[in-house]
């Protein structure tokens, strides 16, 4: 996966975590307070600005009620990613 591809990638997640989150009427400060994270933070995550670990990722799925969905296609061999 190419360094733009991630990009994308890390802004799609952004706006569907943005999304969710008014969808269940959350603000930012909220959803800072259900990850126990600076809003900051969660302004970093919606601006895709924020290289999310696994962890953060099942974190996120977990406070928004497990709706964060990715479809992610990815090979992974020798210290590359191919798409």
């Amino acid at each position: 996966m190419s360094e733009s591809n991630t990009d994308d990638l890390l802004r799609e997640i952004g706006r569907r975590v943005a999304s969710i989150r008014r969808e269940r009427g959350w603000t930012q400060d909220r959803l800072a307070t259900e990850l126990a994270v600076s809003v900051k933070y969660v302004q970093r995550i919606e601006g895709g600005r924020e290289n999310l670990t696994v962890r953060s990722l099942v974190k996120l799925a977990d406070a928004l009620g497990g709706q964060l969905q990715l479809d992610i296609e990815t090979n992974v061999t020798a210290g590359s990613v191919q798409p």
